[in-house]
């Protein structure tokens, strides 16, 4: 196996030899492989790339590889797209792991830009957790050269700087403050007055009916059976007299089966749902930090904490700094709820660690900095 990855990957690095003989074109290629719907992220940072190097083209390439011989070979092919484009660009963005990147030996001009896809350090990922049951091997990262070939790494704080330099396994020079460009969108209140009607059309009775709202955000497993468990408790177990419960998995989660009370939504962003949530419970997503900059009520429902934790891990002391938020069974979310809970965390001095404030806008503030370190 392991020899048949390096063979591979020398084939496709002669490939990409003879595609750099093409000359580089004023373009900007953005990759993504954590769905198939292009990243807001993606969209936000091209529209203003459009409208700042007008000459640019700006292409998109989001892709996720799916389980099966047949969706493999199809990703295989969508891998040509991407080192053809790699190969004639000046400029590629990434929100995920690519193997294109990091495996091909790439121009020296060609600036590679990693901003991940989610806010802030929370639990570890990357190098951080290597030889652990949530990461990947030592001998596969080394074989993949997992997250080599990155000119800058773009972290949401200072206070994310080490954590994000350890889990890319970057120097710290290389990583640099520069918040995702979504979060421009999620403190606009314009467009959260749009989303709210436009969810309001898709579910009237979620204002009709008086019940308070939950939103249900849990982060990717790789343990789907133990995952199942925490959907399941909270779904059977609430009143649904008094709530609704809107289910937003992880892109890549693959539980699709809960109580049919459950709004199991695929409409609308996580991000949007929160406009709409009287709650949010979640356990270890980095959407804890766009609900805290809404001001949400949030839950940590950690029901799997102590397997969470071997099998993964945080960069923080999530019990000493979540203690007043965490719900460690069902019982404790019920009670929460009960209580008409209302959110006693201190979101402000905490986000003001994770999250830097935006010299123009978050997104000004990203494609400013591409312009600038463009080669």
């Amino acid at each position: 196996m392991i020899l048949l990855v390096k063979v591979g990957i020398f084939i496709l690095n002669i490939m990409y030899s003879f595609l750099k003989l093409f000359p580089v074109k004023n373009k900007i290629v953005y990759i993504s492989r954590q769905s198939n719907s292009i990243p807001i992220d993606f969209i936000m940072i091209k529209t203003t790339m459009e409208e700042k190097l007008p000459g640019y083209k700006n292409i998109i390439l989001a892709r996720t590889i799916e389980t099966g011989v047949c969706a493999k070979i199809l990703y295989g092919c969508h891998m040509l797209r991407q080192i053809y484009h790699l190969a004639t660009s000046k400029i590629v963005i990434l929100d995920s792991y690519c193997i294109a990147v990091s495996v091909l030996e790439h121009r020296n001009s060609l600036l590679i830009i990693q901003i991940w896809h989610a806010l802030g350090a929370l639990k570890k990922f990357g190098y951080s957790i290597l030889d652990k049951k949530e990461g990947t091997s030592s001998r596969i990262a080394d074989l993949m050269k997992m997250h080599k070939n990155y000119s800058y790494v773009l972290a949401s704080g200072e206070y994310c700087r080490v954590y994000f330099a350890e889990a890319f396994h970057q120097p710290i020079d290389k990583i640099k403050v520069f918040p995702l460009p979504r979060l421009d969108l999620l403190l606009d209140k314009l467009y959260q007055e749009q989303k709210k009607k436009e969810i309001l059309l898709k579910y009237p009775f979620l204002y009709r009916d008086g019940k308070k709202i939950i939103l249900y955000a849990p982060t990717f497993r790789k343990n789907h059976t133990i995952f199942k468990e925490g959907i399941d408790s909270l779904s059977n177990k609430l009143d649904y007299d008094r709530y609704n419960l809107i289910f937003k998995p992880h892109p890549l989660c693959q539980v699709r089966e809960i109580n049919e009370n459950v709004i199991y939504d695929c409409s609308f962003s996580t991000e949007d749902m929160i406009y709409v949530a009287d709650y949010v419970i979640t356990d270890y997503s980095a959407i804890i930090f766009e609900a805290g900059l809404l001001k949400k009520s949030v839950i940590l429902y950690a029901f799997d904490y102590a397997i969470y934790t071997r099998e993964r891990d945080f960069y923080l002391d999530y019990e000493k700094v979540f203690s007043k938020i965490i719900a460690w069974t069902i019982d404790d979310v019920l009670c929460f709820l009960q209580q008409d809970y209302v959110n006693e965390f201190d979101w402000g001095s905490f986000l003001n660690q994770v999250v830097d404030k935006p010299r123009i806008t978050y997104t000004e503030d990203i494609c400013n900095f591409l312009i600038k370190n463009m080669r």
